[in-house]
């Protein structure tokens, strides 16, 4: 069982928002907490995240709520009203004040929170047993996904560790940090040298995951230090920190709506980081490389396209560009139609790895993202009913 960090207790319940899973969960540092959070770019925000950003303007951040099921997104000022009533409930309950919770909320877009069932459940939050069990605090954000979330790595030369949950498995192109997901430790930083290690983490992980192109409403990032360990080192903090988003990344990847397969796309040799990452988007996001790694297709000319439509570079030019599947380069050395065959093999795989390289410079990237199946499909033309 993973455990949360020294100085973190969480309450999980049900409160009933739409079935009998897990729906609320509320982790609460203890004094001191040091807290940072990230947010969707959405102009179409839900009020958790609206309010949120007022509440972690403030600085004082040392815990979140999560409610699951319901975004609490277009639901207007009654939807703000809920989110501040929410938040305050909580508050009260674990006595500490409004500005050192921020809130979270994923599911359906547009509908109003069943108050009368969360006011009922909030009534009862002193009550609930603490855990430190962060399987429970992934189960509890948890909407579609098939499987809880979590990841765990200790900063090397302390007794700290790094323990992230997260949630996300559609609705996912980065613009800030995607998903929702919930990232505890107990080294002592101050708020500035843990904005700096998350800001710097994200954009390399979780800024660089795409399930399929939609950035959701519902956005939110978290990263709280409870400093019960003491201090440590800011790389190998920043190593541990890293170790841990990477791997919510790809299990986010690896469970995409319907998906059966993760796929990493590296690009190098690019002008800049900017170009290798739209590049390697370009292709992650591609529909047509999508079904291709779904049907174990080496068809390496959905990938020169993918590249091709990135137009606004022009220094990218095709006799410079080499494409590669795993570590078999098709293109401009050509492959034999025993050679495709083996790719086909290696493409039945969990995992696929396409590698580009541009020939416009010394930068890379990497990106992941996953296979495009009739599950998604059906998943999503069912979502609401």
């Amino acid at each position: 069982m993973t455990q949360l960090p020294d100085g973190f207790t969480a309450r999980t319940a049900n409160f009933g928002i739409k079935d009998s899973s897990l729906d609320f969960v509320a982790v609460l540092g203890r004094a001191g907490t040091t807290g940072v959070s990230m947010y969707t770019q959405s102009r179409f925000a839900g009020a958790s995240v609206v309010l949120s950003r007022e509440l972690s303007a403030q600085g004082n951040t040392r815990g979140v709520v999560v409610l699951s099921k319901n975004s609490n997104v277009a639901t207007g000022e009654e939807g703000m009203r809920n989110a501040r009533e929410i938040v305050q409930g909580v508050a009260a309950q674990l006595r500490c004040n409004d500005d050192e919770l921020v809130i979270a909320s994923t599911g359906v877009i547009g509908r109003q929170y069943p108050m009368d069932r969360i006011r009922s459940g909030l009534s009862g939050v002193a009550a609930l047993p603490g855990t430190t069990d962060a399987t429970l605090v992934a189960r509890a954000i948890m909407t579609t996904d098939t499987k809880p979330k979590l990841a765990e790595a200790h900063v090397a030369g302390s007794s700290a560790r790094v323990v992230g949950v997260a949630k996300g498995v559609g609705m996912i192109e980065p613009d800030m940090a995607t998903h929702i997901s919930l990232v505890f430790t107990d080294a002592a930083l101050s708020r500035g040298e843990l904005e700096v290690a998350f800001r710097r983490c994200v954009e390399r992980t979780f800024n660089r995951v795409s399930i399929d192109t939609d950035t959701s409403t519902s956005d939110t990032t978290v990263c709280l230090a409870s400093g019960a360990a003491g201090a440590v080192g800011a790389s190998a903090f920043d190593d541990a920190l890293f170790a841990v988003l990477l791997s919510l990344t790809k299990q986010i990847a690896r469970d995409g709506e319907g998906a059966e397969k993760l796929i990493e796309v590296r690009v190098d040799g690019a002008r800049d980081t900017e170009q290798a990452v739209t590049v390697a988007r370009a292709i992650v996001n591609s529909p047509l490389v999508k079904t291709a790694v779904h049907g174990a297709d080496p068809n390496w000319g959905r990938v020169a396209m993918a590249v091709g439509k990135c137009s606004q570079y022009s220094d990218i030019q095709q006799e410079h560009v080499v494409i590669r599947f795993g570590t078999q380069e098709v293109y401009p050395r050509r492959v034999d139609e025993a050679g495709l065959a083996q790719l086909s093999t290696y493409m039945k795989g969990a995992e696929v790895v396409i590698h580009v390289s541009l020939g416009t410079g010394t930068s890379d990237a990497t990106v992941w993202g996953c296979d495009l199946t009739d599950g998604y499909v059906r998943i999503n033309a069912d979502y609401t009913t």
